[in-house]
């Protein structure tokens, strides 16, 4: 285990580690963190012990991080554990105040929603929908085209059973997150594959049960099948770097909002829970209106 120099750090690590239990990574990750901090109080205020540390001398630490490139989570981690070190002199009597009460953590940026373009999604379904008679073309194609056409999340379509597919009325019954139940409108281009592949599967394999999506060898789809079958497609149709069933997904919901479909029915199609999670897609359609505007508008 590390040891340090800094008589109060010693103290800290030996309360996390003997005290609380931290794991052993979680003592390296400290002790990094805490030395880091005090060799550049040492070198730009001379200063050593904790009592002495103010927080704009703090605030100029991870100000110089930031400008060697540090991004929020690890500034995020590092506040954190200065934060952890001051409390606990606090609680040990050998500070009188942490200088960490005027520290602000930085806002973690959120990523946006990998997604395929419109065009490129189109020309996917279409490409794999090619060759329905080939049962390998067609569990490809079936995974995909619900995948776009519903948004599902993976769990939710390789649990997905015949009877939650209504034809009559081309809509599916999803069981989500907390076994809520939504329902999702398809087309019959959609049912019309369903009905495919039910035949085809039975033609293969016999009775499978009323499990909807099954393996090329007849088996309960499980994930690791789901994710290769998706990757190798969208490999083949476009230049994403990432390629995932959930980019389906955000490609499902940010298609919806970028031809002016209701916020709320898309949280809806997507069962979230509220509206926080739905919003990201608001700044791919945001960006797209912008282009518009920059290729449409005289000022623009």
């Amino acid at each position: 285990m590390p040891q340090t120099q800094h008589p109060a750090i010693q103290y800290f690590l030996d309360y996390i580690r003997f005290e609380k239990r931290y794991s052993s990574h979680t003592v390296i990750s400290y002790t990094n963190d805490l030395e880091g901090f005090f060799r550049y109080m040492a070198t730009q205020y001379e200063v050593a012990d904790p009592a002495a540390v103010q927080s704009a001398f703090v605030r100029s630490w991870l100000a110089y991080l930031r400008e060697q490139g540090m991004g929020a989570v690890t500034l995020n981690r590092k506040i954190s554990t200065l934060k952890s070190f001051f409390k606990y002199l606090l609680k040990t009597g050998r500070v009188l105040q942490s200088p960490m009460g005027q520290v602000i953590s930085p806002k973690k940026g959120r990523k946006l929603p990998v997604f395929v373009k419109e065009e490129e999604a189109v020309e996917l379904v279409k490409g794999l929908n090619s060759h329905p008679e080939d049962w390998k073309s067609l569990n490809t194609a079936m995974l995909v085209s619900i995948f776009y056409a519903t948004g599902m999340r993976l769990s939710e379509l390789i649990g997905l059973r015949e009877s939650q597919v209504d034809e009559g009325r081309s809509q599916i019954k999803v069981l989500g997150k907390g076994n809520k139940e939504r329902i999702i409108p398809v087309s019959q281009e959609l049912i019309r594959l369903v009905r495919t592949y039910k035949e085809l599967k039975r033609k293969e394999f016999g009775d499978c049960g009323d499990i909807l999506l099954v393996t090329g060898k007849g088996k309960r789809m499980y994930p690791r099948y789901a994710w290769d079958l998706v990757n190798r497609s969208l490999s083949e149709a476009s230049t994403l770097s990432k390629r995932s069933p959930h980019v389906l997904r955000h490609s499902f919901a940010t298609h919806l909002m970028n031809n002016g479909a209701d916020l709320n029915a898309v949280k809806e199609l997507l069962g979230h829970s509220s509206l926080a999670a739905t919003q990201v897609y608001t700044h791919n359609t945001i960006e797209k209106l912008k282009d518009i505007h920059k290729k449409a508008h005289p000022k623009g």
